[in-house]
C-alpha cells in the first residue's frame, strides 16, 4: 500500500511537518536527542471541509506507531492505526451535536496510562470545535500537564477556529491543511478507488476540494441526483408554490439521508446492547435484567436521535454549500473575472442566471443562503430556515 503519507491528498507542506515530527518521536523513543519543537504532545489540525483533517490525524498516529519510525504503511503498527484497531490509538468522533464533559473526563483518564503495545498513546479528537465548555476544561488540564508518551491530535475546521478555546489552541502546535487541487483529487480517485478517468476528473472539478465528496459523487448515483436537485432550485422558482416544493425537497432529502444512514445501525446497536445486558434472555433474574436493558436502550435511543439530527444538519448544510456555490458562480460569470467555477458542468444555467439577475440581487440571494446556514447552526428549525431562504431566493 506504500507509505502512510500517500493517504494525504495534495498536502505536501503538512506531510513535511508531520513526517519530521514522527521521525523525531522515533528518536525520542530510542533515547536520542532531537531539536526543540520538532515533536510536541498536542497538535491542532485545521483546514477547510474536505481537506482531510481526520485523515491527517490518523496518518500521523500511524507514523508514531510505525516500527520503522517513518510511516512505512506495511508494519503492524501502521496498519492497525490506520484501520482504527490499534490498542494505543483512541479516536473520538462526536456522533451527536457536541462532545460531553463525561466522555472527555473518561478519555483524559485513559490517556494518562502508558502505551500497552505501541510507542505512544495517541488521542484523536475529530471535530474538536464541538467540545462543550466543560469538556474543553477537562481536556485543558491534560494538555497543560501532559502524561509522558501521550499525544493529543485535535481536528477543527479553519473557518471557525475560535470554536476551539484559545487556552487549548495556545498549547497546541498548529498544522494548516489546504484545499487539495482538483488534479490531485482526480489522481487519487483513479489510482486508489478505481474510478474511470472521465468520471474522476468531473467529480474532482465539482466537489469544491472535498475529497470525500468527490468519492461519493464518483461512486454513488443517489449523491449525484441530490446535487442535481439542489442545483435546479435557483432557476426553478417561477411560481409561489415552487418555494414550498423546493424547501420540502431539500428537507426531505436531508431527513431521508439521516434515516437511511441511521436505521440499520440503530437496530444493530439496540440488539447488541440488549444481548449484552441479558435483556433477551430467560430464567432466574430475567425481570431485573430486562429493566436494566430497557433503561440502557432508552439512553442509547437518545444518543441515536442526537446522531440522526447531526446527520440531517450535515446533509442539509452540504446542499446549502452547493447552492451558495451556484450564486458565487453567477457573480463570477457576471463580473467577467474568469475565475474557476464551482459548478463548471452547469455553466449554461449559470450564464442564463447572470443575464437575468443583477449583481445586487445575486448577492442578496447568496447572503440568504449563508444566513440559512447560520440560522440552522443556532438551532432554528431547519424547515423554517429553509422556507425563509427559498422565499428570499425567489424574490432576489
Amino acid at each position: 500500500m506504500g507509505s502512510v503519507w500517500s493517504q494525504l491528498v495534495g498536502q505536501e507542506p503538512a506531510v513535511e511537518t508531520l513526517s519530521a515530527a514522527a521521525e523525531a518521536a522515533a528518536r525520542l523513543v530510542a533515547g536520542e536527542p532531537v531539536p526543540a519543537g520538532t515533536m510536541t504532545h498536542a497538535w491542532l489540525l485545521t483546514g477547510p471541509p474536505g481537506s482531510g483533517r481526520s485523515v491527517a490525524a490518523r496518518t500521523f498516529a500511524a507514523a508514531l506507531q510505525c516500527q520503522a519510525g517513518t510511516g512505512c504503511g506495511e508494519c503492524q503498527g501502521c496498519r492497525t492505526a490506520l484501520h482504527g484497531t490499534h490498542a494505543d490509538v483512541r479516536l473520538v468522533v462526536p456522533e451527536g451535536l457536541s462532545i460531553a464533559v463525561a466522555e472527555m473526563r473518561a478519555l483524559v483518564q485513559a490517556a494518562a496510562r502508558r502505551p500497552t503495545t505501541g510507542y505512544w498513546r495517541v488521542v484523536i479528537i475529530e471535530d474538536a470545535d464541538r467540545l462543550t465548555e466543560g469538556a474543553s476544561n477537562a481536556l485543558l488540564k491534560a494538555v497543560e500537564e501532559p502524561p509522558d508518551r501521550t499525544v493529543f491530535l485535535l481536528c477543527a475546521p479553519s473557518d471557525h477556529p475560535e470554536d476551539v478555546s484559545v487556552t487549548i489552541r495556545s498549547r497546541c502546535r498548529l498544522v494548516n491543511l489546504r484545499t487539495p487541487p482538483a488534479d490531485a483529487i482526480a489522481r487519487v480517485l483513479i489510482e486508489r478507488d478505481g474510478v474511470a478517468p472521465e468520471v474522476a476528473h468531473w467529480a474532482a472539478s465539482v466537489c469544491g476540494g472535498h475529497v470525500g465528496r468527490a468519492r461519493r459523487l464518483a461512486t454513488d448515483d443517489s449523491t449525484r441526483k441530490r446535487r442535481e436537485a439542489v442545483l435546479r432550485i435557483p432557476l426553478g422558482l417561477s411560481r409561489p408554490a415552487d418555494v414550498f416544493a423546493c424547501a420540502d425537497e431539500l428537507i426531505s432529502a436531508a431527513e431521508g439521508d439521516a434515516t437511511e444512514e441511521s436505521k440499520a445501525r440503530d437496530e444493530a446497536e439496540k440488539s447488541e446492547l440488549r444481548t449484552a445486558l441479558g435483556g433477551d434472555g430467560t430464567g432466574k433474574g430475567v425481570a431485573g435484567a430486562k429493566r436494566a436493558a430497557e433503561a440502557a436502550v432508552k439512553a442509547l435511543e437518545k444518543k441515536q436521535k442526537s446522531r440522526a439530527t447531526r446527520t440531517q444538519r450535515d446533509t442539509l448544510d452540504l446542499a446549502l454549500v452547493d447552492l451558495a456555490g451556484f450564486y458565487r458562480d453567477v457573480l463570477v460569470t457576471g463580473s467577467g473575472a474568469g475565475a474557476t467555477l464551482t459548478h463548471p458542468d452547469h455553466s449554461s444555467q449559470i450564464m442564463t442566471a447572470a443575464r437575468q439577475w443583477s449583481p445586487e440581487s445575486t448577492l442578496r440571494r447568496l447572503e440568504a443562503v449563508l444566513a440559512c446556514r447560520e440560522a440552522i447552526l443556532w438551532n432554528v428549525k431547519p424547515r423554517i430556515a429553509v422556507e425563509a431562504m427559498v422565499t428570499a431566493l425567489r424574490h432576489g
